[in-house]
């Protein structure tokens, strides 16, 4: 029997969005893998030649660009952040919708106007795409990389404003922060790796045409 094709998909919300989506698709997880106090990593499903890995969203792209997992789900940002070469990102899946914004103390914003600005000192878990937003309007970014709390660096000055993905906006009003400025959209993606697109086509394939037809339905209700 060949190996599985192994599936990513990244902890948070997009797993709980992807868990029906799967379902629609024909795979059918182990229960463990919508328990996220679960410290597994690898999951069986109802088809014995496909398997999932739950991992953290910025390593998603990484395994299946790797190789080491030849599908995955990630978001629209990772996929801007680092513009692996690797991969195939076929099918927009219309969940995990959500913002990369720029937000600043609510003091600050009182007074400030982005058109503006010729230098940001920002704290961002996307150095890369900040850079090239901001290069894009003719500003210097200097990028401050965290990897969580991104919310208390202007309390603590570590930067003065940051750069993160917003949902409800819920988390930065609760930390004196408003958001002054949409970098872009976000939207998780279902991606592919290249090679074994090529070399598994047979197995691959119908995979990714059952999530386009299931993304179509989503974008047609």
């Amino acid at each position: 029997m060949a190996d599985p094709i192994i599936i990513a998909i990244p902890k948070g919300r997009i797993l709980t969005e992807t868990l029906p989506m799967l379902e629609r698709v024909g795979i059918v997880p182990e229960a463990a893998f919508s328990d996220e106090d679960s410290r597994a990593l690898r999951f069986a499903t109802n088809r014995p030649e496909i398997g999932l890995i739950r991992v953290r969203a910025f390593d998603v792209a990484t395994f299946v660009a790797h190789g080491a997992a030849q599908l995955g789900i990630v978001g629209s940002d990772v996929l801007m952040e680092f513009d692996y070469s690797e991969l195939y990102a076929p099918v927009d899946l219309n969940i995990g919708h959500c913002r990369l914004s720029v937000a600043e103390p609510v003091e600050m914003a009182a007074g400030d106007d982005p058109r503006e600005w010729s230098h940001v000192r920002v704290a961002t878990k996307y150095p890369n795409l900040t850079r090239r937003h901001f290069e894009s309007r003719g500003v210097q970014a200097e990028c401050v990389k965290l990897n969580g709390a991104m919310e208390i660096a202007p309390v603590l000055g570590l930067s003065s404003r940051i750069v993160d993905l917003v949902s409800s906006g819920r988390t930065l009003k609760e930390n004196g922060l408003v958001e002054v400025e949409v970098i872009t959209q976000v939207s998780a993606r279902l991606i592919v790796n290249r090679a074994a697109f090529k070399t598994r086509a047979a197995q691959i394939g119908p995979l990714v045409d059952a999530f386009r037809a299931c993304a179509e339905v989503r974008n047609a209700a």
